[in-house]
């Protein structure tokens, strides 16, 4: 079977790679009088579901044979598509073993499925051939990617060659990469007794941009030069955003997400109870073409929890070094991060080294070579803010009216700040008709 000649292209796991070993056993033994005619045309109808499923999974349209097959080889990961994520094309033997199985999914691309549904007298199959898919979410891919590969698997009906169609899916690796890390933007940690530890893709991700945080200039500038020099190769530090609450911390590194996607930056969000498995998560990275920032929301300690001290050892003071295209970026509220007491300076008979227990806490936040401050703006920055959300979504009202019941709603619903900014307007939003 062609499907069993592959050497680079292989192990596809699950349901989509059984359709691809029981669709290459059709098209190599659908007129041989040997098997069973009907159970050649129940497994035909079955592929022909798992293709719909996959439609509606992933939100495919158009050619679904060619989309699974598109799917299949953006998300495989090789040793050619690995090398070629980012950096794009590579010189080596392994170019010559890629052609081969190109030459052999082309044949998959270029195959005439009209002899078989005549000889198995097969109906319906012209639906997977032309599918109108639903505006409804996609469970695995959002519309940005899965326009992507929809994308991919027309272009791949346009090459001519299998070079052409290797070339095609080269320049693929290196403009989105390959796999859920070329695919996504951002992911979380999940961990369990069978598979153990997991990085999975954040489907959804808010699209916002650093210029959509009002004000903050200074800050929003430090954060860019510092994610830049990283994704550009050059020295970088990790980072802490610290500062008052709902004041766009996290939206900033949710912004950076955004902004350097293109660049390969992906950003993994971890949680303290996961520290645990951090070695695990940089393991699966390290050697990878992308750039990784290990992000850590709302990150604090009490004096009773001892987390913060292995945190301390995989940023930076552990045997093994920190791999260059790693970096921990974090939020917190506090700018030592871990809660300090007038004991921990004044109980000296609990404590004969006081100072260095004082220096033991204040030794986490040091390994953040970059600090940035994001502080509660006065009343002026808070009605600016105001006014610029109001302008962006184009509410339609007299300026000192906004302003008077901006202040009113500050006043009872948290304080100023840019949180609170944001959910006035929407009140505002949700109010009209």
């Amino acid at each position: 079977m062609r499907e069993s000649k592959l050497i680079v292209y292989k192990d596809f796991e699950g349901d989509e790679g059984q359709l691809l070993y029981d669709m290459s056993w059709l098209m190599d033994h659908y007129d041989d009088d040997f098997y069973n005619k009907e159970d050649m045309s129940s497994l035909l109808y079955e592929n022909i579901h798992k293709l719909l499923e996959l439609a509606g999974n992933h939100g495919f349209y158009g050619n679904l044979w060619h989309c699974y097959l598109a799917n299949l080889l953006v998300n495989n990961e090789n040793a050619y598509s690995r090398a070629c994520e980012i950096k794009g094309a590579i010189e080596g033997s392994i170019n010559e073993a890629v052609l081969h199985d190109i030459i052999i999914f082309k044949e998959f691309f270029d195959y005439d499925f009209r002899p078989m549904i005549l000889k198995l007298d097969i109906s319906g199959f012209e639906i997977i051939e032309n599918y109108v898919s639903s505006d409804a979410e996609s469970k695995v891919y959002n519309a940005r990617i899965r326009q992507r590969i929809c994308d991919l698997a027309q272009k791949f009906t346009m090459d001519n060659t299998p070079n052409e169609m290797k070339d095609t899916l080269t320049m693929f690796y290196k403009d989105y990469g390959v796999g859920k890390f070329g695919l996504h933007k951002a992911f979380r940690i999940e961990y369990d007794e069978i598979s153990g530890t997991q990085i999975v893709p954040i489907l959804n991700i808010a699209h916002v941009k650093l210029d959509d945080l009002v004000g903050y200039d200074i800050a929003k500038q430090k954060l860019r030069d510092n994610t830049n020099a990283f994704v550009t190769g050059k020295k970088a530090n990790n980072c802490l955003l610290y500062g008052d609450a709902g004041t766009g911390k996290s939206s900033s590194i949710k912004a950076i997400a955004n902004e350097y996607y293109e660049d390969g930056l992906r950003i993994i969000e971890v949680y303290k109870h996961q520290f645990q498995y951090l070695n695990d998560v940089i393991t699966m990275i390290k050697n990878r073409n992308y750039k990784f920032i290990i992000y850590m929301d709302d990150l604090s300690f009490e004096d009773f929890e001892i987390e913060y001290k292995y945190l301390k050892a995989v940023i930076e003071g552990g045997l093994e070094k920190k791999p260059k295209n790693v970096l921990i970026y974090a939020t917190s509220n506090r700018r030592h991060l871990v809660r300090e007491r007038f004991t921990d300076k004044e109980d000296r008979d609990d404590d004969l080294h006081t100072n260095d227990t004082v220096q033991e806490k204040l030794s986490l936040s040091a390994r953040f070579g970059v600090t940035i401050y994001f502080g509660k703006p006065d009343k002026k920055e808070f009605q600016n803010i105001v006014k610029t959300l109001a302008k962006r979504c184009d509410i339609d009202m007299n300026e000192e009216e906004l302003l008077l019941k901006a202040n009113a709603w500050e006043l009872s619903h948290g304080g100023l700040s840019g949180r609170t900014a944001q959910q006035f307007i929407d009140y505002l939003l949700g109010l009209e008709e």
